[in-house]
């Protein structure tokens, strides 16, 4: 590892139990406006989940404590009663494709989160995956306590235990697949100044708009890798921080669905590798036809997958929302 990655680590790790909410509530009063806190649950189809991790939110961090300014759940489509749990439970809730309607919207995890920018308000955005399972407070007040208390902090990922749940049978550090077999090999080859980054690919993390609105958006699973290379590029390491919030609990993919995730994640790293001139762009197009077999009653059949992975500019280049901040500003 790095020199400068274990200096990091020191310097820039920290517990939940290292930020209690009633000092984050102090250094949010001294800071005004500009400690305006948005917390942002992507969702689709997560109906048995997101109903407890609003009411924990809202219970813990706007009512018994003035720490989070607004709660938004943005649903991409549920089949399910998603939206309804969530508005029953306390959030408002904004269907994506009401967000930015002159754009139709593509699939994916990356697209929403790219929209919510336009749907929220607060300075710093805490994003929380809608599928977490025993959800707990910490996830929101420890990513966003440094950003609450230092301002050379831009960008905060939690960081877990992630157990492997199937059935009965627990693994304790069974999750995280895709993290330990794509997102971390990648990031120790191409940018070893991340890979003090315990879960680079988990869900819950918070960012300071202006470092938001600068970044490109992979739209689907690429999201969280992208952003960490981009942060890298634009604000440096020692801007960014991570904090251990215990254990995440959630629903785990089959392999089928995790290796199109990991064709995602590969063209973003691609995408960027393109970008800073380290790897030459080929004449031809990058094959995005993804195959996976399944065995079927006359033996493995062929199941094709289109994981060609789109990206949105950074969200300052959008007229609509620069009329918004220019409104607001």
């Amino acid at each position: 590892m790095l020199p400068e990655v274990s200096h990091w680590l020191d310097r820039r790790s920290s517990t939940a139990a290292d930020w209690p909410v009633p000092r984050l509530v102090e250094a949010k009063r001294r800071l005004g406006r500009a400690g305006r806190v948005s917390v942002v649950l992507p969702a689709l189809d997560e109906e048995a989940t997101v109903g407890a991790i609003v009411r924990t939110v809202r219970t813990e961090l706007m009512e018994r404590y003035p720490l989070v300014d607004e709660l938004v759940v943005i649903d991409s489509g549920s089949a399910d009663r998603t939206a309804e749990v969530a508005a029953e439970a306390g959030a408002r809730v904004v269907h994506r494709d009401d967000i930015l309607p002159r754009l139709p919207a593509l699939p994916g995890k990356g697209e929403v989160l790219w929209r919510s920018l336009l749907a929220t308000s607060g300075d710093i955005v805490c994003f929380i995956d809608a599928d977490l399972r025993d959800f707990s407070a910490d996830f929101v007040s420890g990513t966003v306590g440094p950003l609450l208390t230092d301002p050379s902090v831009q960008l905060v990922k939690a960081m877990y235990d992630r157990p492997l749940e199937i059935g009965d049978i627990v693994v304790p550090a069974g999750g995280g697949r895709v993290t330990e077999l794509v997102a971390r090999p990648l990031l120790n080859m191409y940018w070893p100044e991340l890979a003090g980054f315990v879960q680079p690919l988990g869900g819950e993390y918070a960012v300071r708009r202006h470092l938001l609105e600068r970044l490109p958006f992979p739209c689907g699973y690429g999201i969280e890798t992208a952003m960490l290379v981009d942060a890298l590029q634009l604000v440096g390491l020692d801007a960014m921080a991570q904090v251990d919030v215990g254990v995440r609990r959630h629903s785990h993919q089959d392999e089928a669905r995790l290796g199109r995730m990991a064709g995602e994640i590969w063209q973003a790293v691609l995408e960027r590798l393109h970008r800073d001139g380290r790897v030459r762009k080929g004449t031809g197009t990058l094959n995005t036809v993804f195959a996976q077999f399944e065995r079927g009653e006359d033996g493995f059949q062929v199941r094709s997958h289109d994981v060609a992975a789109h990206e949105r500019p950074p969200m300052i280049t959008i007229p609509e929302y620069r009329q918004r901040t220019a409104l607001a500003g």
